[in-house]
C-alpha cells in the first residue's frame, strides 16, 4: 500500500476515535516506525493531534474574521498582492475569491482594465468607481465572518461565467490535497471557481502552507500557481512544486 493511500485510510480510522501506533501497524502490516512517520506527516499538516502512543483527529480551528485576518502578516500579504500583478495580462477576465490576501490584491487593480467576477464584498465599494473595471458581484447568502457571499445563488451565478484567471486564498493549502475552508459552502464555491477559470493562482503566506486544520476541501488542478512570501523555506515549497505548482516567493 502506498504511503499516501495509507495516510488517507489512517485519517478515516481516526474518525472513529483515538487509535494507538501498535494497532495501526498491525492493521496495515507495517512497522511501528512507519506508522509514526505517517502520523508525524499528518501532524505537520495539522490534520491530527499526537497523543501518548497514538493520535486523534485535530478539531477544526475557529475561523478568524476578515478584520482580524487583515491585521495578521499584512506586510507579507501586500508583497504577495504586488507579485501577483505580474501574472496579469491586459484585459484579463478575473475571478476574485473572498479573503484578506485577495482583497489586498483586488485593491491594486483599481487603475487597470479588467472584467472582474467576485463574491468578495469588501472589494465592491473600493472598485465601484474604477473607470475601467467591469464588476460583477455574485449574490447569495452573506457570510459576516468573511464578508462574502456563498450558497446556491452564488453557485448558480458562477456557473454562467468563465474567466482567464482565478485569484484565491484559503484557510490552508496542502500539497496534493488542495485548499481547506471552514464551511462546505465556501469549499463548494471555491471548487466551482477553479473549474470556471483557465488559470488558478493561490495567494497564501507562509502560515497557510501545509495547514489543514479545517474540514472542507477544494481540489486544485494539475497545474496552478502559488504566490507566497519570502519567509517560506525550500523545504516548505518543495511539496507544492512536486504536486504541479509553479511557486513564486514575493519579497516582503
Amino acid at each position: 500500500m502506498r504511503s499516501k493511500e495509507r495516510r488517507a485510510i489512517l485519517l478515516d480510522t481516526l474518525r472513529g476515535g483515538e487509535v494507538d501506533v501498535e494497532a495501526l501497524a498491525e492493521r496495515f502490516g507495517v512497522s511501528a516506525s512507519t506508522v509514526r512517520r505517517d502520523l508525524q506527516q499528518l501532524s505537520s499538516a495539522n490534520a491530527i493531534c499526537r497523543t501518548y502512543g497514538g493520535a486523534i483527529l485535530a478539531h477544526a480551528a475557529p475561523e478568524a474574521s476578515l478584520s482580524q485576518r487583515q491585521q495578521v502578516n499584512s506586510r507579507q500579504k501586500t508583497a504577495i498582492a504586488r507579485a501577483a500583478l505580474a501574472l496579469l495580462a491586459d484585459d484579463d477576465a478575473l475571478i476574485l475569491d473572498a479573503g484578506s490576501t485577495v482583497a489586498a490584491f483586488g485593491l491594486l487593480l483599481k487603475p487597470r482594465r479588467h472584467r472582474i467576477v467576485t463574491n468578495n464584498l469588501s472589494l465592491v465599494a473600493a472598485l465601484s468607481d474604477a473607470p475601467d473595471i467591469a464588476l460583477t458581484v455574485l449574490g447569495g447568502t452573506f457570510r459576516a465572518t468573511s464578508v462574502s457571499t456563498v450558497g446556491p445563488l452564488a453557485l448558480d451565478g458562477m456557473r454562467r461565467m468563465t474567466a482567464d484567471k482565478l485569484f484565491t486564498s484559503a484557510d490552508g493549502v496542502v500539497a496534493g490535497r488542495g485548499l481547506c475552508e471552514a464551511s462546505l459552502e465556501q469549499a463548494a464555491l471555491k471548487s466551482l471557481m477553479i473549474n470556471q477559470a483557465r488559470e488558478v493562482v493561490v495567494l497564501a503566506d507562509a502560515t497557510k502552507l501545509a495547514r489543514g486544520d479545517q474540514d472542507f476541501w477544494a481540489e486544485l488542478p494539475p497545474r496552478w500557481t502559488l504566490v507566497t512570501d519570502d519567509s517560506t523555506t525550500d523545504e516548505q515549497c518543495a511539496p507544492f512544486a512536486a504536486a504541479g505548482a509553479r511557486v513564486i516567493r514575493a519579497e516582503a
